[in-house]
């Protein structure tokens, strides 16, 4: 038969564990709260005509391989993307964008 400190104890430990649910069930059913956090600012430097020129050279297509404009601006991405320090781009020839040169054979 049980003594009364065993009830006493099994009793604590109902309470204890009927405290715990009511605990987690109250925890879950509140609702939660979104954390808002700012969205970072990325400002691209006013003079910087790399990313123009990058749509530019991606519009062309398979013809860009034979651009020299372009064959400098994914060179010059690729020296910014890996931290290098940034070179001057070739000059853009009068006209606004520079036109695909086709190749004239192979250059081994």
């Amino acid at each position: 038969m049980l003594g009364r400190s065993e009830i006493l104890r099994a009793a604590a430990i109902i309470a204890l564990v009927a405290c715990f649910v009511a605990t987690l069930a109250a925890i879950n059913r509140r609702p939660s709260v979104p954390v808002v956090e700012p969205l970072p600012t990325v400002t691209a430097p006013a003079t910087d005509d790399l990313t123009a020129e990058l749509r530019r050279c991606g519009a062309l297509g398979p013809k860009d391989a034979v651009d020299a404009r372009c064959e400098a601006v994914w060179e010059e991405n690729r020296r910014r993307f890996f931290g290098r320090s940034a070179r001057p781009l070739p000059p853009t020839p009068p006209g606004g964008a520079a036109p695909a040169t086709p190749s004239t054979g192979d250059a081994r």
